[in-house]
């Protein structure tokens, strides 16, 4: 009797114990999403810039509050010359809907209410004897998203081009098998660039009708907004268990880079990927796994992927195809705009 007590009690709890479990593990949490910056340049002149921006948080959950007791931030100056006369000063408006920001700067705690918003307006200005070799600014929010998954760190990043090349300067036509190619220079393309306004800017000005327009992978998944910081990435158990087994070379040797992948398609796709693909090499087939793990396993770049600033994250393959093809049967031409980090 006290046996069949006790195993009773015990399977309660257990049941009890798996249901708290479901309950952590499907709820938001701290679920604060951030929306992509808007910026713009405000003032540009010789040796004053001025960049404005605003950074919008949304709570999505049903039910639950989260607060942000802390928001600061940074900006990093790129530029093909010497910083040290460079400065720049950062101001923080919050423009909460039902809270007035305070006179000094102060960030108090703000309660983000359950599918509420609020926006963070931030000024940048930048002095300097000559700002001209600037190419851009790195802005990262850096801000704190407090509820019932406790107090969690998290990054929002925005790079504004300051530097934009003239498309109808310095630029030559290069001979290839079949035609000739154009290489067109362009910002430092970002999130707040869209692939129509790249090619309207620096390709309609060269465009003749039948020329093909090509645009690299990787400037276009950036633009999608595909590509995340590894302090965004929680690597779980099957990447930092798997990571090991792939070549140094390859985007998946680090636990974030396969944790991007297990993102995408699951852990136990991941998992069973390597399985098979691991008895198959012992059988003398290889890169099975790259053929059953999905396609951005193939396709995920590591961080040095690109140009700074944005080498420091992940990116995935981008959403649409970035080659448009139409032959020019009347000109033994082919014109490529390669959107390429400047």
């Amino acid at each position: 009797m006290i046996e069949s007590i006790g195993i009773g009690v015990g399977i309660v709890l257990l049941l009890g114990w798996l249901g708290l479990e479901w309950v952590y593990r499907h709820r938001p949490g701290n679920a604060l999403e951030t929306l992509p910056g808007n910026w713009q340049i405000e003032t540009c002149e010789p040796q004053f810039y001025r960049l404005v921006g605003e950074q919008t948080f949304i709570n999505p959950t049903r039910s639950l509050e989260v607060m942000m007791p802390e928001l600061r931030v940074e900006v990093r100056l790129l530029s093909k010359g010497s910083l040290a006369e460079v400065q720049h000063r950062i101001e923080v408006i919050p423009l909460h809907p039902d809270a007035e920001a305070r006179p000094d700067g102060y960030w108090f705690a703000y309660i983000v209410k359950s599918r509420k918003q609020t926006t963070v307006k931030i000024n940048v200005e930048i002095t300097g004897p000559n700002l001209s070799e600037l190419k851009a600014a790195w802005v990262q929010v850096h801000y704190i998203a407090y509820g019932p998954k406790g107090r969690i760190p998290h990054t929002c990043h925005a790079v504004v081009p300051l530097r934009f090349p003239d498309p109808n300067s310095g630029m030559e036509w290069r001979p290839i098998s079949g035609g000739q190619v154009l290489p067109i220079p362009t910002h430092l393309l970002t999130q707040l660039d869209t692939c129509t306004e790249v090619v309207q800017r620096y390709v309609s000005p060269q465009a003749q009708s039948g020329d093909i327009v090509t645009l690299g992978e990787t400037p276009v998944a950036i633009m999608q907004g595909r590509l995340f910081h590894p302090s965004d990435i929680q690597p779980g158990w099957v990447a930092t268990r798997l990571c090991y087994f792939f070549l140094p070379t390859s985007s998946l040797a680090t636990a974030c880079g396969l944790q991007t992948l297990v993102n995408i398609e699951g852990p136990l796709r991941v998992f069973l990927a390597f399985v098979v693909s691991a008895i198959a090499r012992l059988l003398g087939q290889h890169g099975m796994f790259y053929r059953l793990a999905g396609e951005q396993a193939r396709l995920i770049d590591d961080v040095t992927g690109t140009l700074p600033p944005l080498r420091s994250v992940h990116y995935f393959r981008s959403r649409e195809p970035s080659t448009s093809r139409q032959p020019n049967k009347s000109r033994n031409r082919i014109r490529s705009s390669h959107c390429r980090c400047e």
